[in-house]
């Protein structure tokens, strides 16, 4: 290796990585601020406009684009006519690139940057000579990580200065899936100023962990996260003890998120997810009321769930906690007294959230399928309850409404056909993913912890096609009603109701999740 070429956005570690290059007799070539890096730090570079013979103008913009670099790069050398075309043009080989590009993500991601900003940091000489070095990369090496550099320089001390193929091979497999990253990052961002569904859906993800398995023990599994994204199932995510988190913990951590932000954090509120379905939810005046009443939901569905909370937990709140089996048990925070509580079961995760953002409401539902994505917007409009129609003779009590209100939060992350069924502000039976809406009432209301049957309030995702499911609802207790309605059998339902001297309020809205 004789010549290498340094330009880099990312800073960090590029001095030592040239020193051990020049170590080594290797040439540096460098531009701009990189260029001004190195020599500021002792070191003797060349400048990229003395290889290409043409100056660095527009303000950077053009520096790196000339043909006396691209030949230098690409030539086969093992090639005769590429190699007499190399001497009659007075090219230079070079042997590696280290380069890492404009602050794209980084930029964009920033509250109020400017159009302008933007598509200044849209990098063009950088991914060429990426692309360029890893395209040939039988004999030249591309470096786009500064985690590579130590390495890099090992296998040169060690070979004498050399490379070996397998090694520019996995370096260029690193460099294209960086370039592509990039370029999903910008095309996400031209894409994102139309509001519609773009023709080419691109994203990036990148590997965050390996898991020990998948939904079964037989299935490898990873967690990736979206590159770029603002937000995650796992950011500003903690974990303080226990096992590492599984495949199925991150799915049923996805819903027990997102259940709680749906709830609001003007109160306190605990979620209680099994199989990826809420199996008890509620409000109440602090973490363990909430908890408790939570719990009481569903004490038999409980037993190996995820537990959310929106407050932080204290010693009362855990001990109560402690009295049950938790995969995962996720709250913003945890007294000292708390911790030492919890931690006495080794397994169980322990999990600190530090996000305080709110899910932007742009982000599309994306969903796979077999050889293609199905992709929407998200559901995350409640109806307005001032937009709602209250449909029978009777309208409901403050309290029907608190609860109706509580029900339909809740139902809109439970699998349909969904039914819920709840009291002070806490469910106490749900029916999720049953072909037939009826069969989910039932289910919800066959509890046997239901013991007072009074004043209960039921929240449907979708319409009642027939009179049978209120009419069951009402043999189990429930009083107050609230459902999309749309049926052409909503009269009959109606009726039924009215018959019973219960409410039903109609939100023109539905919630399936499938």
């Amino acid at each position: 290796m004789r010549r290498a070429l340094l330009s880099v956005s990312d800073k960090r570690g590029v001095v030592d990585f040239a020193r051990g290059l020049a170590e080594l007799d290797v040439e540096l070539v460098s531009t701009g601020g990189t260029a001004t890096a190195l020599r500021e730090a002792g070191l003797e570079v060349r400048a990229i406009d003395d290889l290409t013979g043409f100056p660095e103008i527009m303000d950077g913009r053009v520096k790196t684009l000339n043909p006396r670099l691209y030949a230098g790069l690409l030539a086969l050398r093992d090639n005769p006519e590429h190699l007499s075309q190399a001497a009659e043009h007075d090219i230079e080989f070079v042997d590696l690139v280290c380069v890492n590009l404009y602050p794209f993500e980084r930029t964009v991601a920033r509250a109020g940057v400017s159009d302008a900003e933007a598509i200044e940091n849209i990098d063009i000489g950088g991914p060429t000579m990426i692309r360029a070095a890893a395209k040939n990369f039988a004999f030249a090496a591309v470096v786009t990580s500064p985690e590579s550099y130590d390495a890099v320089l090992d296998e040169l001390r060690t070979a004498g200065g050399t490379l070996s193929l397998p090694t520019r091979e996995s370096l260029a497999s690193e460099a294209f899936s960086y370039t592509a990253r990039y370029d999903t990052a910008i095309a996400r961002w031209f894409g994102e100023r139309r509001d519609d569904f773009p023709d080419l859906y691109v994203r990036a993800y990148e590997k965050a962990m390996d898991l020990p398995y998948g939904e079964n023990p037989h299935q490898r599994a990873a967690f990736y996260t979206q590159a770029g994204a603002r937000r995650g199932v796992l950011t500003r995510v903690r974990q303080l003890h226990g096992k590492q988190l599984s495949f199925n913990n991150i799915l049923d951590l996805d819903g027990a998120r997102g259940v709680l932000a749906g709830l609001g954090n003007d109160r306190a509120a605990c979620v209680i997810v099994k199989h990826n379905n809420p199996c008890g939810v509620a409000l109440g005046a602090d973490a363990l009321n909430a908890y408790s009443k939570a719990f009481a939901g569903d004490p038999i569905s409980a037993y190996g769930g995820i537990i959310a909370l929106n407050r932080r937990v204290d010693s009362a709140c855990a001990e109560a906690l402690s009295e049950q089996f938790i995969e995962v048990l996720i709250a913003p925070g945890y007294d000292e007294a708390a911790l030492e509580i919890l931690m006495r079961k080794p397994n169980t995760r322990i999990l600190e959230d530090e996000e305080r953002r709110l899910a932007p409401l742009d982000e599309f539902d994306v969903r796979q399928v077999d050889g293609g994505l199905l992709v929407q917007d998200r559901d995350v409009v409640l109806a307005d309850p001032a937009q709602m129609e209250v449909v029978t003779e009777r309208e409901p009590t403050d309290a029907e409404w608190r609860d109706l209100l509580f029900a339909w939060r809740v139902c809109r992350f439970v699998k349909s056909n969904a039914i819920v069924v709840a009291r002070g502000e806490g469910t106490l039976g749900i029916g999720a993913g049953q072909m037939s809406r009826v069969d989910s009432v039932k289910i919800a209301l066959g509890r046997e912890w239901i013991e007072d049957r009074s004043g209960l309030a039921l929240a449907s995702d979708a319409f009642f096609p027939f009179a049978d499911g209120p009419q069951a609802a009402m043999d189990g207790g429930v009083a107050a009603f609230i459902q999309p309605g749309g049926s052409v059998r909503d009269d009959d339902v109606v009726r039924a109701v009215n018959e019973r001297g219960g409410t039903m309020v109609f939100t023109s809205r539905r919630h399936f999740r499938h």
